[in-house]
């Protein structure tokens, strides 16, 4: 599966980067292919793996402030490996790149 998401403080003020940047770590640590981009993190493995990663996540943003935004988009799909890179191939290809 993979799973696309954002986490964010609320409460702790506009410059949200160092509690950001705790969550990427946890997911880059995971060893689970991941992108980060401006908006969201996006990991790929089986379910289990992936929610523990998330969680993990959302508990070191938590540790920086009381209040949590979630937003979580996931993709299961039976057979595929190596989502993350061969969706964005697939579109590349498309567009003629």
């Amino acid at each position: 599966m993979i799973v696309a998401f954002s986490v964010t403080p609320i409460g702790s003020g506009e410059d949200v980067g160092e509690a950001v940047a705790e969550a990427v770590r946890v997911v880059r640590d995971s060893g689970l292919p991941n992108r980060t981009d401006a908006m969201f993190t996006s990991i790929e493995g089986e379910w289990d793996e992936v929610m523990d990663v998330v969680k993990r996540a959302v508990d070191a943003v938590h540790a920086h402030t009381g209040r949590v935004s979630l937003v979580l988009k996931a993709d299961l799909r039976d057979g595929v490996t190596d989502g993350l890179t061969a969706k964005v191939e697939s579109v590349e290809r498309h567009l003629g790149r």
